[in-house]
């Protein structure tokens, strides 16, 4: 449930291959590069009921579509006990095919490409973040399209041969992350018939899975001081060409991981008048690897503190009450470290927080604990109003 909106406006950003790229991302929408008043492009292939997902082939990049994204994020522990929390994401953007045929070249921004990474140090209270852009030409960036293979420069996410095991790479200056993570769970598909619906027009909606509990073991690197890590992560990957509708902020999005090794998911589109865009909705994970839909009267979630960012001035949500009455689940989200903003002016343009939570509460009447993400869009600034 996490997607940036790029826009080709004539930038110019010097870089090693020397040339001008004519990037510049402005916005942020869930499916797309444009609000509910612009239209997808008609070449450009729509998530539509149906959709049959093949594994590995859909781990890869599905280029018939106009936005796309790769989200990994997770908990790591040190031997000596510190904990840090992670986040590495990489987006693919499309340019539509005739504006391609126009510029037929090994240069022409066929797709763009951007990365976010970032991790929490949450004994020392500390979060870092970088972030990269860059065309997919001449090696520099691209995805496989059979595999999970892809990449920006030297980050990268990548399969196994065998395609079980996720391998992760990154490292900007002091920081860096090479993990490896083993599903526990096959893949989760949310939403209903094949499609995660984001809005009630035609067309609004995305192709979405997720591996809800990723068992990783690696090198954490803080400070330029590797850290051997064992952990447990969560892997998102959506696709879909379709417009977030023109009265959606921003929306909320929650990724839990309970003791009982059960998995949420759940997402709510916010309204600019402050109300949940009927879509939203999540996925119930249980300890045996089925899942069930969650409609939005299924949960109730409330916010109950707030935490204003002192460089962007954004005032947040800090933690949360959420309860799946069905379920008898009774849950309390509190973020680590409230810091935990990226405002990314190199790539996207766009100001957001996404953090590691800390997660209690109880479920069938029995305490719980548990652990997770939470993504916070259109609070610095509202959704509409940027594109």
């Amino acid at each position: 449930m996490n997607g940036f909106l790029l826009t080709v406006i004539g930038a110019r950003r010097p870089g090693r291959i020397g040339c001008t790229l004519l990037l510049v991302a402005i916005g942020v929408a869930v499916l797309s590069p444009a609000s509910g008043a612009r239209r997808p492009e008609s070449s450009f292939r729509s998530a539509v009921e149906g959709y049959r997902y093949e594994f590995p082939r859909d781990h890869g990049a599905h280029d018939a579509f106009r936005t796309e994204w790769w989200y990994y994020t997770g908990h790591l522990q040190a031997a000596d006990g510190r904990r840090f929390g992670f986040e590495l994401t990489f987006f693919r953007r499309a340019s539509p095919p005739d504006e391609v045929k126009t510029q037929p070249s090994r240069w022409s921004l066929s797709q763009l490409y951007l990365a976010h990474f970032a991790v929490t140090d949450v004994n020392g209270a500390r979060f870092t973040f970088a972030e990269k852009l860059s065309r997919a030409g001449l090696g520099k960036a691209g995805a496989e399209q059979d595999r999970l293979h892809v990449w920006i420069d030297d980050w990268r996410a990548e399969s196994s041969g065998s395609g079980d095991t996720h391998v992760l790479e990154a490292r900007e200056g002091a920081l860096g992350l090479s993990l490896s993570l083993t599903p526990a769970k096959p893949p989760v598909i949310h939403g209903q018939q094949g499609i995660s619906k984001k809005g009630g027009g035609a067309g609004q909606a995305s192709h979405y899975y997720s591996f809800t509990r990723l068992e990783a073991k690696g090198t954490l690197t803080v400070d330029a001081r590797p850290v051997a890590v064992t952990g447990t992560g969560w892997m998102d990957h959506e696709f879909g060409s379709a417009d977030l509708g023109a009265d959606i902020a921003g929306w909320d999005w929650f990724s839990v991981q309970l003791e009982d090794r059960s998995e949420l998911m759940w997402y709510r589109l916010r309204r600019t008048d402050g109300s949940s865009d009927p879509a939203s909705s999540g996925t119930i994970v249980f300890p045996d690897g089925r899942s069930r839909h969650l409609s939005l009267d299924d949960i109730m979630i409330q916010a109950i503190n707030t935490w204003t960012s002192p460089a962007s001035r954004a005032r947040y949500p800090s933690a949360w009450h959420l309860a799946v009455p069905s379920l008898a689940l009774d849950l309390t989200v509190v973020p680590f470290v409230e810091a935990q903003e990226l405002r990314t002016s190199r790539s996207t343009q766009v100001t957001y927080w996404e953090g590691a939570v800390s997660v209690t509460g109880s479920k069938q009447g029995q305490p719980i604990k548990g652990q997770g993400y939470v993504e916070l869009t259109g609070y610095a600034e509202r959704l509409a109003g940027k594109l």
